[in-house]
């Protein structure tokens, strides 16, 4: 796809347009760099695609629009100049109609649907977010505390399984607000956290990765108009988790 490109990188194009390009990454590969020279991202290998196939009002050139972390696949949008970024950015929250996420938990969670909300601290010494529980009055306008943000995660129990014997539970997250690390925190506060998480509590690893799939994204195109929806299949790793019968 590009010259840091390699067979092995996962990264595909789902769609391409002269403003847009979706892509779905694979866990293990960051979305932008650390800062560390020689990085391998989804940016740095779409921004060697978009030089060596020009395609666009400002060809040779991409920008991040959100993230995934590194561990995390699945689908993500970049922008082919600044001008459509910004504008999906500004409208993030009324521009992705649909965005939802797949994640294998540890144990078997009781109840079908639910809401988790609850308000967001990333400790800036350890990188690690963490999660306090809303208190009669609180508003999600009005963080008790200058630094803390308002979180809201819809969840759904899709299936209930085992992996290698042990008891897993396969989740649907439809993010209302989107905070960093916001689905492994609230996982972890649920007491369920991610497998293969164990910065977030998560005590094995069963799938030999982070079990986090952003699956479904939908927004209305920044210059069309148009709806657009994009899906990802679930990664081969996610095949060692048994439904039960």
């Amino acid at each position: 796809m590009g010259k840091r490109d390699n067979r092995n990188s996962g990264l595909e194009i789902v769609f391409e347009d002269e403003w847009i390009i979706v892509a779905d990454k694979p866990s293990g590969l960051l979305t932008m760099s650390t800062g560390k020279q020689g990085d391998v991202t989804a940016y740095s290998m779409l921004s060697d695609y978009v030089t060596d196939n020009p395609r666009g009002r400002r060809a040779g050139r991409i920008f991040i629009v959100h993230r995934l972390d590194r561990d995390t696949s699945g689908l993500l949008v970049f922008a082919k100049d600044e001008e459509t970024k910004l504008s999906l950015q500004e409208n993030w929250t009324d521009a992705v109609k649909e965005r939802k996420y797949v994640a294998l938990l540890e144990g078997n969670i009781g109840s079908d649907e639910g809401w988790i909300e609850s308000w967001l601290y990333e400790n800036p010494k350890s990188m690690k977010v963490h999660c306090y529980a809303l208190r009669e009055g609180d508003s999600p306008e009005r963080a008790p505390r200058k630094e803390w943000q308002f979180a809201a995660t819809h969840c759904r129990t899709l299936e209930r399984g085992a992996i290698d014997g042990k008891p897993y539970t396969k989740v649907e997250f439809e993010l209302e607000t989107g905070r960093k690390n916001q689905i492994r925190v609230h996982s972890e506060w649920i007491g369920h956290p991610i497998a293969g998480d164990r910065k977030y509590g998560a005590t094995g690893n069963p799938i030999g990765r982070l079990a986090l799939h952003a699956q479904t994204l939908s927004f209305i195109h920044p210059w069309t108009g148009k709806t657009m929806t994009f899906r990802s299949k679930l990664p081969d790793a996610f095949r060692k988790f048994k439904v039960e019968k």
